[in-house]
């Protein structure tokens, strides 16, 4: 298996468009017919950063690489998974971000099995959708669920939150099916996204669908490897102007992929922080 560099790829970004009848987005994630937007398939180029990782930022690009070693390293049995994994993954978040309280609310394996349509919580694969991951009003629903309504009102009137999605390869690079980001910083939140109602068992949910913007820079990480990991913003209640709230990705089909590559796998977390 060639791993020659890559500086740039040329890929399909799958974009969304709105309904055309006015009607408010909506897709089920258990039922891939079950939708009512308008695919917009976008061919753009998508830079290699690897040996340039420190130019994109957390709060300025939305994401940012890291390079950490799990003490885990099965990922087959969710039991395991939160009980070994969550421990050092809540102290990697405090870590990387400075937060002081971290509450992990869930993970999602995925593993690429090409022409397999099925679509369930335990055959889940790499998503192809340009999407941020939460909007302002799913951000706060999230804190009410997973914590009382008492300690939730608290936590929100006093402390700046982020939810923060945790993301690493598990057994092999990702050199197939890679996840890649948009720089926050070059996306107008104001014209490119609009909200999208997720149905899920114990939803419904809400992220942001994401238009095409010739703005739009595209980076990723080529073969990724288990010992290097991103965090990426779902939402950031920070005020401040020059701080990202989000950040918008998807997987794509890398024509530079090696032949012979092991198929993409790989665990996302997603935890709701907060800072004092």
């Amino acid at each position: 298996m060639s791993t020659k560099t890559v500086d740039t790829t040329t890929v399909v970004a799958p974009y969304y468009l709105p309904p055309p009848d006015g009607a408010r987005a909506y897709k089920n994630i258990n039922d891939r017919d079950d939708k009512n937007y308008i695919r917009d398939n976008i061919t753009v180029s998508v830079e290699n950063i690897r040996g340039k990782e420190d130019q994109y930022l957390f709060d300025h690009a939305g994401f940012q690489y890291y390079k950490h070693v799990s003490c885990h390293t099965s990922f087959t049995n969710d039991e395991e998974v939160v009980k070994q994994y969550y421990p050092e993954s809540e102290e990697l978040y405090k870590k990387l971000t400075g937060a002081f309280k971290v509450k992990i609310f869930d993970h999602t394996i995925r593993r690429h099995r090409p022409g397999d349509m099925e679509e369930s919580p335990l055959k889940r694969q790499p998503v192809f959708n340009v999407h941020a991951d939460q909007t302002p009003t799913s951000a706060v629903a999230r804190v009410f669920r997973h914590f009382s309504e008492e300690e939730a009102s608290d936590l929100l009137s006093k402390y700046r939150f982020q939810i923060v999605n945790l993301w690493r390869p598990i057994g092999n690079a990702a050199y197939d099916t890679p996840l890649g980001f948009i720089d926050s910083s070059t996306v107008d939140k104001d014209v490119d996204l609009f909200p999208m109602t997720l149905k899920f068992p114990g939803g419904p949910g809400e992220t942001y669908a994401v238009k095409w913007n010739k703005n739009h820079k595209w980076v990723y990480l080529r073969g990724m490897t288990p010992e290097e990991v991103v965090i990426f913003k779902c939402f950031d209640s920070s005020k401040d102007p020059d701080v990202v709230s989000f950040n918008a990705h998807s997987s794509f089909v890398d024509p530079t992929t090696p032949e012979g590559s092991p198929l993409r796998q790989s665990i996302e977390l997603r935890a709701i922080l907060f800072f004092e």
